[in-house]
């Protein structure tokens, strides 16, 4: 009998899958790393298990304990599945940009929100970066993830989703595209994927309100790129400690009227029903063009779920609200 011993035996090895009529005018065959097979529906699974496996083994998570985190919804349903299966309990921190439903899912699966305001500076107390720290320190037998600085973030797609890719393309792979927010993903599978190929190129995509691309290309970390934007989970306002530069080639800025407009599309053309990164990603890949040539392989990675984003990207009220449809 096949079987799995509890839900976390799910995550990973998710599939590769051609993208065909939106990508039509490219010379390249490209693969989306679909993550939403994961059960949490996330990419975020893989790292949240391993961020719980390794506080475990070093004694910063102790049993009965409760995990703390600010997460924009996916890290956060990561985690609760392991504190479920393992008995922990759960307060998330989450931005009141984030869409209604992760809100929902998050309460959903037994663990407590605290909703901040999202127009307020990193440092502001009211921040979610500020709150998760501050009850991190408050809570009595309790673990403060920080996703963004939390190495074992970076090693999860390292140990797991680059190696994956690699063999699914039977190590044909010359592109990977990805959203950076925490920059795991793009630091731990480009890592993985330049140490089998270093003329594998890695490309980040970022949003414009973001400082990622500047800071990638200057050096500067530059206050005037920042200002509020609506694209969920890619882009920051700080430089995580996860994100590792050097292994990036580049990054492509995506609007958030295009990140929006492209993750409908994905749904009514490739009938792949994503989150808002996903619509990010697939509009940077086709800004990427002129870097595609015939035999190349590119593999864009789509983070989560489009059930996440039925009260926004997927409701034409809202759309046409943000004047992105006509």
């Amino acid at each position: 009998m096949e079987y799995a011993e509890n839900i976390l035996g799910t995550i990973g090895n998710t599939p590769l899958v051609k993208l065909n009529k939106l990508v039509e005018d490219l010379p390249c065959l490209v693969l989306a790393k679909y993550e939403t097979f994961n059960p949490g529906n996330s990419v975020k699974d893989r790292m949240a298990l391993t961020m719980i496996e390794d506080a475990e083994a070093d004694g910063r998570l102790k049993p009965g304990g409760t995990i703390i985190e600010g997460t924009s919804g996916n890290t956060g349903m990561g985690l609760a599945l392991a504190a479920i299966v393992k008995g922990y309990k759960c307060i998330f921190v989450i931005s009141d940009k984030q869409s209604k439903e992760k809100m929902d899912i998050l309460r959903a699966v037994g663990a407590d929100v605290v909703v901040c305001p999202t127009d307020v500076e990193p440092t502001d107390p009211r921040s979610y970066y500020s709150v998760s720290k501050r009850l991190g320190q408050e809570t009595p037998n309790s673990w403060y993830v920080n996703q963004y600085d939390n190495p074992s973030n970076t090693k999860a797609h390292y140990e797991s989703t680059g190696p994956e890719i690699w063999k699914q393309t039977d190590g044909k792979v010359t592109h990977f595209v990805v959203g950076v927010g925490t920059g795991g993903t793009v630091s731990g599978v480009g890592k993985y994927l330049k140490e089998q190929n270093p003329n594998v190129k890695v490309w980040g995509v970022d949003t414009y309100g973001s400082v990622f691309k500047k800071y990638h290309e200057t050096g500067i970390f530059d206050e005037k790129e920042i200002y509020p934007y609506v694209t969920e989970g890619i882009g920051e306002d700080i430089l995580p400690e996860n994100v590792d530069f050097s292994i990036i080639d580049g990054f492509t800025k995506v609007t958030d009227k295009d990140a929006a407009v492209y993750t409908q599309l994905l749904a009514r053309e490739e009938g792949m029903f994503l989150g808002n990164s996903a619509g990010a990603a697939i509009k940077g890949v086709l800004q990427l063009k002129e870097h595609f040539k015939k035999d190349d392989v590119v593999v864009v990675l789509f983070h989560d779920h489009g059930s996440r984003y039925v009260g926004k990207m997927f409701n034409n009220e809202w759309m046409k609200k943000m004047g992105y449809l006509d």
